[in-house]
């Protein structure tokens, strides 16, 4: 994970999901199967750049059924094969600086716990307005609804 959490700056998610980290990864690790899980239903996701590697394109487009759009390319800035995956929204492929309407660095982490996965999500934000924007944006919410998701789309692989 990143430096100690900041209350001030990050968000953070820690759940236990009941399903095996391998399929955890494996659900993370393709992009078939990311856009099953990827954003809140009904709203579906589009998978539009996906080079899962470290520096790779990783973009993402989600609509929603009262016509909402919510665009994000992004990059991998790290990606460990079974453990970690780190994306941000400030940088775009070949660590192009780009805008972003939420600049961010998320770290995934899954981790073994019995025969379930520690999947940890903390999210840096660049100061404490956008932090404070993204959890009123409904961040706990959204994000743990997406665990959820991700927890039975996995278990069910």
């Amino acid at each position: 994970m990143s430096s100690t959490l900041n209350p001030a700056l990050d968000l953070e998610i820690v759940r236990v999901l009941r399903a095996p980290r391998a399929l955890v990864w494996k659900a993370w690790s393709d992009p078939d199967h990311l856009k099953q899980w990827w954003c809140p239903k009904p709203w579906t996701t589009e998978v539009r750049a996906f080079d899962f590697r470290t520096g790779g394109a990783f973009h993402t487009f989600m609509r929603g059924p009262d016509g909402g759009e919510s665009d994000n390319p992004g990059v991998f800035l790290e990606v460990t094969p079974m453990s970690r995956i780190v994306t941000t929204s400030s940088l775009g492929a070949g660590w192009r600086p780009q805008e972003s309407w939420l600049p961010m660095t998320a770290f995934i982490t899954m981790e073994d716990e019995g025969g379930s996965t520690r999947y940890t999500a903390r999210v840096l934000h660049r100061d404490e307005a956008s932090r404070k924007r993204h959890e009123e944006m409904g961040f706990y919410e959204g994000w743990g609804t997406c665990m959820s998701q991700l927890e039975a789309y996995a278990a069910a692989l």
